[in-house]
Order: structure tokens, then sequence, then C-alpha cells
């Protein structure tokens, strides 16, 4: 093996054309293996899985750089890269777009009141159309996108487009600037920009920062009738205090993506409640169990290899690669 090339272990198992379509946009430098299994002869610079164990972290002394496949930072994965300081961790924002795009159709799905309509034409049950409804218009009407990274600042560019001014905050903000497509404001600028937020869409991770961010406070802060919707993380909103502004109508409505309780194995995917609080009660409230950032397998597969790709090439020409994690933050 050429002592110049850059060796890569991928830990999970992708079909041949997967493979094909990664091999074809990397440099020639770079050689890559694949297996979950490693042993004393294992050498390779970068490993690419999310959750490594320490065996995958020791077995080559050459390793420096590992690779979670996804946006985001498992807090075990977390804990673990904390014990291995010499070994740089980045990750892929390949579901930037699709996630940014889901946040819109939640928006709009919640601004339209779509979903109790269609429950009831599916029985024949025209009467949503004579009746009083609850639809509002989003154009001229501002938006505060809260986390104005990688999918905060598509969900931008998505709400100007439906003619929406925009405001963002974004944690390493220090002064108020406007990029052309947000007024982007210091995160602890909050509370003096929910008064002016007809929609809030939080696209933050989970961090110390951001838990509980959205409270009974802050969600009071909103004026009555916005609409907020999550594609960050469920903990990001406080669970009983965003029940009650939807029960009591507060909020004029919510798109949810992300929850507070989740599957422990396969066989509780059919009978886990997202809450312990009765959303599915509430017809303001368009429910989606965990889904933003999935696309038919075969295009987020090639999605995510060109995203690979770009930072396994830069890595190979001793570029900077992007999406360092800082273990710190927590994204």
């Amino acid at each position: 093996m050429n002592e110049n090339s850059l060796r890569v272990r991928i830990t999970y198992t992708y079909d041949e054309a997967i493979q094909d379509l990664l091999a074809a946009q990397l440099d020639a430098r770079i050689v890559v293996t694949y297996g979950e299994d490693v042993d004393a002869s294992a050498d390779y610079h970068i490993l690419i899985t999310g959750r490594p164990t320490e065996d995958q972290l020791t077995a080559s002394p050459h390793l420096r750089t590992l690779i979670i496949p996804w946006a985001g930072l498992p807090e075990r994965t977390r804990q673990t890269m904390r014990r291995f300081p010499r070994i740089a961790v980045h990750n892929l924002h390949h579901n930037a777009a699709p996630v940014a795009e889901y946040a819109i159709a939640l928006l709009l799905t919640a601004a339209k009141e779509i979903v109790p309509p269609d429950r009831e034409l599916r029985r024949n049950d025209w009467t949503p159309r004579y009746r009083p409804n609850r639809v509002v218009m989003l154009t001229g009407k501002t938006a505060l996108v809260l986390g104005y990274g990688h999918i905060g600042q598509r969900v931008a560019a998505l709400c100007r487009g439906l003619g929406m001014q925009v405001v963002a905050t974004r944690r390493s903000a220090t002064d108020e600037t406007d990029d052309g497509t947000a007024v982007v404001y210091p995160a602890a600028a909050l509370t003096t920009l929910l008064p002016r937020a007809d929609a809030v869409l939080v696209c933050l991770p989970h961090t110390e920062e951001s838990d509980g961010l959205l409270g009974t406070d802050e969600l009071a802060l909103l004026p009555r009738g916005a609409i907020l919707v999550n594609i960050g993380r469920g903990a990001v909103a406080d669970e009983a205090a965003l029940f009650a502004a939807l029960k009591n109508n507060a909020l004029h409505a919510a798109g949810l993506d992300v929850w507070y309780n989740y599957p422990d194995d396969r066989e509780s995917r059919t009978d886990t409640a997202p809450s312990s609080y009765p959303f599915y009660e509430l017809d303001n409230v368009v429910m989606s169990p965990h889904r933003a950032g999935s696309l038919w397998q075969g295009e987020m597969d090639k999605l995510r290899m060109t995203h690979l790709a770009r930072l396994l090439n830069a890595a190979a020409a001793n570029r900077p690669m992007p999406n360092r994690v800082d273990l710190d933050r927590g994204y």
C-alpha cells in the first residue's frame, strides 16, 4: 500500500453500487475498507461510524479523525471521544436540504390546517369547507429561526421564498448582522425577538444551553396565534409548557418532528407514546415521527456519499476538513 495513501475505515455495510458511487468521487490517494470488526493489524487514518467502540478507536495507531456520518453527536459518542482528545471529530450535514424542506412542510401544514380536513374528507365529510377555519397567511409575517447553522440557513432562505421577514439567532453571533437572508442576532437576544415572531422554527441541537430554552415564560412572549415548528430536538421546548400553550390556543399551531420519548427497541416501535402529554388529542398539532431527514433510501445514500467524499478529499489534499465538532458544545 502506498505510504502516502489516506486510509479510511467505514463500519457500515453499503451495497456495491453505493460503494462504487463513493469511490468514483474520491481522490486516487484514498483507500477505503469496510467492516465493523477490526484486529491488531488494522491501519487507518479516518474512522467513519456514529458510535465507535473502544476497539475501533484503538486498533489503528494512525487514527486521527472520526467522522460521524450524520448531523449530530450522540451523547455516548461524546463521552467516549472525550477519552481520545487526539482524535478530531467531524460530522456530515448531507441532510440539511431535506430537513429544511420538511420544516417548511410542517410550517405550511400547521398554518393551513391541512390535517383535520384531510381526516374528515377521508370519511366523505365536506363540512370543513363550509365552516370557519383557522388558516393563516404566512406572506408578510415574521419567522424566527433558532439556530442559524447549515439547516437554519436553508430554513431561513425558504421562509424568505414564502414572502416572510426572517430573523435568526446564532450562538457565535456577537452583534446584529443582516446577511441578505436573515437579520442574525446573538442567542441572548431571544426574549426581545419572541414578541416579533409569527412563526418560530427550532433548528437547535440539544445541549445544556438549549435544554428547556422555550419554557412557559418564553412561549408567553410570543404573539397569540404564533406557530412553532421543531425539527431540532424535543427538549428545546419544555414539554408541559408546549402542551399547555397549544391546548389553550395561546399558540395557533405546532409542527413537531422531534419528541420526548422514543422507542427503546424494535418491539416497542409500534407502541411508544412520543410524550407523556396527549398531543394526539389536539387538532392544532402536526405530529411527525422524527423523519425530517429521511429520503427514499437510494437518494439518501447518494447524498451521504457525495458529502462524505468532500470531507475525505479535503483530508487527502491536506486541507481543513469541514464540520468539526466541538465536544464541549455538543455540536
